[in-house]
């Protein structure tokens, strides 16, 4: 499970672009937490703070714990907007979170025991449909990511939703299909190298069907 952060707030005073221009010049990030069945709250965070928790690689699938006037609030970051040149963040929305909450995130997926694939050992590629699962959690049973075995798999292979074990307390969000996380195929050069073959040998049976 992803661990807990913690992030300092203060509210917002003021709303408004001049108002969170002037935030931003002094370094600070505008966000509102909303949801909950309560108003939303207009608050504005530390950027350097903000900055080394989207560092950590897990910020979007951790639960926030917001620091606001002397009281903590359960969140959940939903969305993060970034200045399209230089890339800072600029706000954030953050989804308030109730004890028994349900929540839909996506979980990075990782591979493991590539060394005991066939397929792969033999030059196969594992190529990777999906680098993140949408998955429905218990708020505070969320997985900092999926661990996908690929032990034995072969050339052509495939790993759908259906043979992954999830952690208890979550599901896929997606219900409809067993789709495709990843596939193992065969390198380019090799397929070249068996398109190649293939031509040689059916030009090897036309000369011996015309007597040459």
């Amino acid at each position: 499970m992803s661990d807990a952060l913690t992030l300092p707030a203060e509210a917002r005073e003021r709303a408004g672009k001049g108002a969170s221009r002037a935030l931003r010049r002094e370094g600070r990030v505008p966000a509102v937490i909303y949801g909950g069945k309560e108003e939303p709250q207009a608050i504005h965070v530390e950027e350097k703070e903000l900055v080394r928790q989207l560092g950590t690689g897990h910020f979007a699938n951790s639960i926030v714990m917001i620091t606001l006037g002397g009281k903590s609030v359960r969140t959940l970051p939903k969305d993060v907007a970034f200045h399209p040149v230089t890339d800072r963040p600029v706000h954030v929305d953050f989804l308030r979170l109730a004890k028994d909450a349900t929540v839909e995130v996506q979980v990075p997926v990782i591979f493991t025991n590539e060394e005991a694939s066939p397929g792969l050992k033999r030059g196969g590629v594992l190529n990777v449909v999906r680098h993140e699962l949408d998955l429905i959690c218990e708020a505070d049973k969320i997985p900092s990511e999926i661990e996908i075995d690929v032990t034995g798999t072969e050339v052509g292979d495939s790993i759908h939703i259906s043979q992954v074990k999830l952690p208890a307390g979550a599901e896929s969000a997606i219900t409809d299909r067993d789709f495709t996380i990843a596939t193992v195929v065969a390198p380019s050069a090799l397929k070249r190298a068996e398109g190649a073959a293939d031509a040689e040998g059916s030009e090897t049976e036309e000369s011996e069907e015309t007597g040459e």
